[in-house]
Parts: C-alpha cells; structure tokens; sequence
C-alpha cells in the first residue's frame, strides 16, 4: 500500500484513478492544479506522485521543477506528449518515469510498482549496511547519506543513487547503458538524462568535467569514480 497524490484537472480521470488506486489498497488524495499539489507535498509525506502535465494554472512541467526544489518523492508525468526529446527533458527535470495518454490503470499500477521498488530498494544492489568510503568521500545506503571530508552533501534521490552505485566501484569504468539499467531502471534512454545528474553531483562534490576529482568520464565509454590521485592497478 502507498500513499499517492493525483494531480489531475480532468474530473472524469481524476475519479477513475481515484477509484481504481483506491480499490488497490493505497491512500489517495486529489488535487486539480498545481500549486494545490505544492501545498500538500509541503503538508504531507507521499509515497509518489501522479503529475499531468496539462493543468490550469501551470504547466506540469515547470510544477515538476517546484516539485523537485522541496522534495524527493518519486514523480510519474502523465502526459499526452510523446515527442522524445520532450520525454528526455521531463526525465532530465526530475520525472522518475512517464505516462504517455491514453493509459490503462493497470499500466498505471506497474509503473507505480516499479517506482516504489526502485525508491525502497536504493541504489542498485549497494548492501545496505555496508558505508562505502573511497578517499574522503563517505556513503551511507542505510542512511541515505553523504559526506565529502566531514561535511554532508544535500543530494536529491537520484542524486544519492548514482553516487552511491559508483562508490560501490571504486576505480572500475560503468558503461552508461549499465547507469541506465541499474540506476535508472531504463532498458533505454539519452546520454543527456546521465550527463545531466552527472553535472550537478560533480557541482556538489566541488568538481567539474574539465578538473576531475572524483568523477571521471571516459568518452564513447562510460563513467567511473576514484579518489583524487589514485591509480588502479594493473
């Protein structure tokens, strides 16, 4: 069971999603707008979001930003916009996963289920009780927690995940469609998604592409982290 948000201005859909979660067994709430949606991921703890993208009063993607500047929930968009590169974007921006409408509800519930696994499970694989250290950078799956040299790193979930699955090997190059299905759980998807998380963790870790530290990218490739000045050996 789950506690869901369905943001939805259609009543005829919002009522049927309602009704259909409802019948699963989760805890639903409604709302039609999105700075309604803003309020009550503020006021309450969800499990995941249903964002459409079509809403009255602001675009669902530019509620999906403000969702992402105050919490972490899982987010799936429901969105009658098939284009890819929109789909990139809407992933890169923050959506763990995609609706594309007209949807079933039992396709609904799979790709919540799938979401929830991801968001309990953590970062691919990482034993849970096992805090990585690789240089001075500490991480801690149990806790969901970060530290480079003492100090904690605000990560956002996705964030967490992809630093998390690298520290847990140190020095061994992950090639990209490996991220996608390990970190991302996508059979598929666009360098861009990668790249993108990849700018803002290094951002945090006080690092860039040009002047590495931690993170390194081997072009055409994939990507992996060590701490500064070691070398693998032979």
């Amino acid at each position: 069971m789950a506690s869901v948000l369905v943001v939805e201005d259609d009543p005829f859909v919002r009522s049927a999603l309602i009704r259909h979660l409802t019948d699963a067994s989760h805890t639903v709430r409604s709302v039609g707008t999105a700075l309604e949606a803003l309020r009550e991921v503020a006021q309450l703890r969800f499990d995941v979001v249903v964002l459409d993208l079509g809403l009255p009063d602001l675009d669902g993607s530019e509620a999906l930003k403000m969702l992402r500047g105050i919490t972490d929930v899982p987010v799936i968009v429901a969105t009658a916009r098939d284009d890819e590169t929109e789909i990139v974007r809407l992933l890169n921006a923050g959506a763990d996963d995609y609706l594309t409408k007209p949807f079933s509800v039992e396709h609904l519930s799979a790709r919540m289920a799938a979401v929830l696994r991801r968001a309990r499970s953590g970062a691919g694989g990482t034993p849970p009780s096992t805090v990585i250290r690789v240089g001075g950078l500490t991480v801690d799956p149990l806790r969901r927690q970060a530290e480079l040299d003492g100090v904690r790193l605000e990560l956002t979930r996705r964030e967490f995940d992809l630093l998390a699955f690298l520290a847990g090997r140190p020095g061994v190059v992950v090639p990209r469609r490996e991220l996608l299905a390990e970190v991302w759980r996508q059979s598929y998807g666009d360098d861009q998604t990668i790249d993108v998380h990849l700018s803002w963790l290094r951002r945090k870790l006080g690092e860039t592409a040009a002047s590495p530290r931690y993170l390194h990218t081997l072009r055409g490739v994939g990507v992996k982290l060590e701490p500064p000045g070691w070398e693998r050996s032979p």
